[in-house]
């Protein structure tokens, strides 16, 4: 089956102002609305307080006593799950988009906010509104970049719609539920992904054009939970490439954003329903976080089949590592790389002792909590007690990393730092990119 471009007759973005210049900004859309003053409120790169919103989004924060909420933030259930006939086109078995049809269909939602390829471009995100339940299809797949989702909630108020479903990710949905009391609507249901690293689509084209030589031909990109990354192409050809042998020393050093180097909420924590991959073991991973999340779950009935997530592999050696590389990348160093001869070794070696399941999905939010605090060390110290939550510095904290004098907002007792021995290179984890709709 072939999926047809979009179309302005079936999602439909209006034109949208500027941006409005802003430091450590991923363009969310709000500064694009009648009240762009409304960023230093609402930001999650300014003063982010995710103990109150988790309180006011799910009816409590994270309990640090339940297993894997220090990780993952408050849920009900976490599950591995695939739709039971994969849809045409979805990054993986089209969960996501799926949903946003349902709530459509059975008029839970009026319309739907989420982001589809841009015409000319399949990699660039487009925000769009949608409510035609058939159009949820042209929404399928990954796109790289930064999109002014939130822009579009004016449109839809506007347009009259009352209870608009958001699919975003993590620096869309803070501002979002930040203001949603505001916004006018009756009822707002998100439906978060998470989001490791984005870059600009620009950026993504270069990373395609050091990967292969048919980058025009590539249709699909994944990074999968056996530490490769698998590409198909337009004439159904498909290839896999171990994490360990990618480019990223290639890259430009401005290829990850600050802004994504030092984010704090991979897992989107705000969401009513994450759909992610993850923790997935090769199928999607899904947090039920609230009473909405069971409810989105539910409109899927018998199409989707769910298990209990595996976890397995030890995560603190290539988190080790990975703070190690960090700690000279931050403070201009070269990388450590590891040699030729051992990344074949390595690349058989990390699927099958390396961390795997919920484990993976632990080291990824470990390295980015360390990645946070080293970066902004660096770079905007003085903003770190303000953007920097507890549960950040407790994820860190095993590994002898520890705030210094003033860079603790709300616990701000002068510790000592414990610099990360430089050890032996690990076998690293690569970084992972990903953006969009995962569905």
């Amino acid at each position: 089956m072939t999926i047809a471009p979009p179309s302005s007759d079936t999602l439909f973005t209006p034109p949208l102002p500027d941006a409005a210049p802003r430091d450590l900004c991923t363009d969310c859309g709000l500064s694009r609305t009648a009240d762009p003053k409304r960023c230093g409120r609402a930001c999650q790169f300014i003063r982010p307080d995710y103990p109150s919103m988790e309180r006011a989004v799910h009816g409590r924060s994270r309990d640090p006593k339940r297993p894997d909420e220090p990780f993952f933030g408050p849920f009900r259930r976490m599950l591995r799950a695939a739709l039971r006939e994969s849809r045409p086109g979805a990054q993986w078995t089209g969960i996501t988009t799926r949903v946003g049809q349902k709530l459509l269909r059975a008029g839970e939602a009026d319309v739907v906010l989420c982001m589809a390829a841009d015409p000319a471009d399949r990699w660039r995100p487009r925000p769009v509104l949608v409510t035609d339940p058939e159009a949820m299809a042209l929404c399928r797949g990954m796109k790289m970049g930064h999109a002014p989702l939130l822009a579009l909630l004016e449109t839809a108020r506007d347009r009259g719609y009352r209870r608009p479903a958001v699919i975003g990710i993590p620096c869309q949905v803070y501002p979002l539920r930040v203001l949603e009391s505001d916004l006018g609507f009756e009822r707002i249901t998100v439906i978060g992904t998470p989001c490791s690293d984005n870059t600009t689509t620009e950026m993504f084209h270069v990373f395609l054009n050091l990967l292969t030589e048919r980058p025009d031909d590539v249709t699909y990109l994944e990074f999968m939970h056996d530490y490769h990354v698998e590409m198909r192409f337009t004439d159904g050809s498909r290839t896999r490439i171990p994490f360990l042998r990618l480019p990223i020393s290639r890259l430009p050093a401005d290829f990850f954003p600050l802004t994504c180097r030092t984010c704090v909420d991979y897992t989107n924590v705000l969401a009513d329903l994450t759909v992610g991959y993850m923790g997935g073991e090769g199928e999607q991973w899904l947090l039920v976080r609230n009473a909405r999340g069971e409810e989105l779950l539910s409109l899927l009935g018998d199409e989707v089949r769910v298990a209990e997530p595996g976890s397995a592999g030890k995560r603190r050696g290539p988190v080790k590592g990975f703070i190690a590389n960090t700690e000279r990348a931050a403070g201009g160093l070269p990388v450590r790389g590891m040699p030729d001869w051992a990344r074949p070794l390595a690349g058989w070696l990390m699927p099958r002792i390396g961390p795997r399941g919920l484990e993976f999905a632990r080291s990824r939010l470990e390295m980015k909590a360390a990645e946070t605090v080293l970066h902004l060390r660096r770079t905007h110290p003085r903003r770190m007690k303000y953007m920097i939550p507890d549960h950040v510095w407790a994820l860190v904290e095993p590994y002898g990393v520890m705030p210094l004098d003033g860079e603790r907002g709300r616990d701000d007792r002068t510790r000592v730092a414990s610099t990360t021995s430089a050890a032996t290179p690990q076998a690293p984890m690569a970084r992972t990119i990903g953006n969009g709709v995962p569905s």
